[in-house]
């Protein structure tokens, strides 16, 4: 058995760690879940670390791990720290539960449910972005009622590190949702805009800017507001402050352009791999629509255009298939216009035997089977020797060939064809006998109708020889009749193979015909 490993090279939700559209409701909310708790608690550990260093370690200001502060160090910030956590966590979950309960159900969201789940993220984002400035104001007010001067580089630094940390978060809630996400966008076809449901792309771009560079380039100005006013702050201080919160710039902000890139790439990668398998032919392929964001408007966007793709090469194969490949491609290249243009080609004409008395003996969807397998014996040898069914004549069928393709040797490819109907038909087709008469000459090939309701076909004496020449071969043993012009016409290897049993004045014409059968 081999395994389908298109699914690592290619996700359809733009990571493998988001698994596959089609996971059972049970799965894919287990593995949600795991994202988003892993995710925002690992995002928020990073956050309390930062601004721990910094408010500590690096920014102006009184030294805080002493024992007059040991009640806002030891006590406050700890207790803090986790309640938040267990709080942020259980509100998310309950949050999530709530706005995204249709998703276990195997169900579509209503116009309601379905904003509230592209809603989820900035919920989350919020949620976290309250608990960091509550922790702000908590933690900031027990240092300063300890000591005024620790107000500003303690709030700083929370306001700092909480919107640091709201930003990836927002970033990982919305990766770790796209499986909900996608169901819910997934039953609707027109994507509203940006400021409706999500973030626009341009937003976000402009928040990760603030949160990576505005934010650390405000502390550094803050740092330099404080040193002028008079603050004690040695000159290798105000070194490793600049030092280090330019480091730290530096690195969270290619570390928010870096999520960021992804979840605008995200969706544009999958439009380009959908693109490369559109082009080798592949028209059934969809784009996941996960992204509810002008982004998610090219995803479907590129869904339509596929449908309309797919439906244009489902009306040209029925149109294939009604008027024959050889036509449509003929209409393809230069537009249909009513008349025609003289072309000599060669011409078949097989009738069934019995036709009507099988139709009066038989029961109707047994002569409907019948007739079925009879053309499809004669639609299969005809594109063998590349001629086109002309038309299908109730039990009968007229096929052409030179017209409107030409051909090297019309004549012989029509003999060809004959002899093989012949030969094939009683074997694949047996207790159904039919006649076959073939010819060739001078015909008009084009279309005839009128200007909103036309067809092509071939007009000429060629066509009534073929039908005559049917008829007579039903009272012949082989049940097949070639004209004398036709075999003169074909090439030698083909004309060889035929051989002529006299002549006969066909219905509908004043000269002879000189009759021909197959030799031996």
């Amino acid at each position: 058995m081999r395994l389908d490993l298109s699914f690592l090279r290619r996700p359809d939700l733009g990571s493998v760690l988001l698994g596959r559209t089609g996971e059972s409701p049970r799965r894919r909310s287990l593995r949600v879940q795991a994202l988003l708790v892993v995710s925002l608690l690992a995002s928020n550990l990073v956050g309390v670390a930062i601004s721990t260093t910094l408010v500590f370690f690096v920014l102006p200001g009184p030294f805080l791990l002493t024992a007059r502060f040991v009640v806002p160090t030891a006590i406050v910030t700890p207790v803090y720290v986790t309640a938040a956590t267990v709080v942020g966590a259980l509100w998310a979950g309950l949050a999530a539960r709530r706005d995204l309960r249709w998703s276990l159900e195997s169900r579509e969201p209503t116009p309601a449910e379905r904003k509230k789940a592209l809603r989820v993220p900035w919920r989350l984002t919020l949620a976290q972005a309250f608990l960091w400035m509550l922790g702000a104001v908590v933690v900031t007010t027990a240092y300063g009622l300890v000591d005024p001067d620790a107000i500003a580089p303690v709030g700083f630094t929370i306001v700092f590190s909480g919107l640091v940390v709201c930003g990836a978060a927002y970033l990982y809630a919305e990766f770790g949702l796209r499986p909900v996400a996608a169901l819910a966008l997934a039953s609707d076809h027109d994507v509203a805009a940006p400021t409706s449901r999500t973030a626009g792309a341009m937003t976000r771009v402009r928040v990760m800017w603030a949160l990576g560079s505005g934010i650390p380039i405000l502390g550094l100005i803050i740092v330099a507001v404080y040193t002028l006013a008079g603050r004690d702050i040695t000159a290798e201080r105000l070194s490793v402050v600049i030092l280090v919160l330019g480091g730290t710039s530096l690195l969270i902000g290619y570390l928010l352009i870096r999520m960021l890139a992804a979840s605008l790439l995200a969706p544009v990668r999958s439009v380009r791999w959908a693109m490369e398998d559109l082009t080798e032919g592949e028209l059934s392929r969809r784009v996941v629509v996960y992204d509810g964001s002008e982004l998610g408007r090219l995803q479907s966007g590129f869904n339509r255009m596929a449908e309309g793709l797919q439906e244009r090469e489902r009306l040209r194969d029925l149109f294939g298939r009604h008027v024959g490949r050889a036509v449509a491609e003929a209409a393809e290249e230069r537009d249909p216009e009513l008349g025609g243009r003289g072309s000599r080609v060669g011409v078949v004409f097989v009738d069934i035997i019995g036709s009507t008395e099988m139709a009066v003996d038989r029961d109707p969807a047994e002569v409907v089977e019948v007739l079925n397998r009879f053309f499809r014996v004669v639609v299969e040898t005809v594109d063998e020797h590349d001629g086109i069914i002309d038309k299908f004549l109730g039990d009968a069928a007229l096929v052409v060939f030179g017209a409107p393709n030409r051909l090297d040797d019309p004549a012989g490819a029509a003999l060809a064809c004959a002899r093989d109907l012949a030969d094939r038909l009683p074997q694949r087709v047996p207790g159904c006998r039919a006649g076959i008469g073939a010819s060739f000459g001078e015909v008009v090939a084009g279309y005839v109708g009128a200007d909103d309701r036309f067809e092509y076909t071939v007009i000429g004496d060629a066509v009534n020889e073929a039908s005559r020449l049917c008829e007579l071969a039903k009272e012949r043993p082989g049940l097949l009749l070639a004209s004398g012009a036709a075999v003169a016409a074909a090439a030698a290897d083909e004309s060889a193979r035929w051989e002529t049993v006299g002549s006969e004045v066909v219905r509908g014409r004043t000269e002879p015909t000189e009759l021909c059968v197959p030799a031996g």
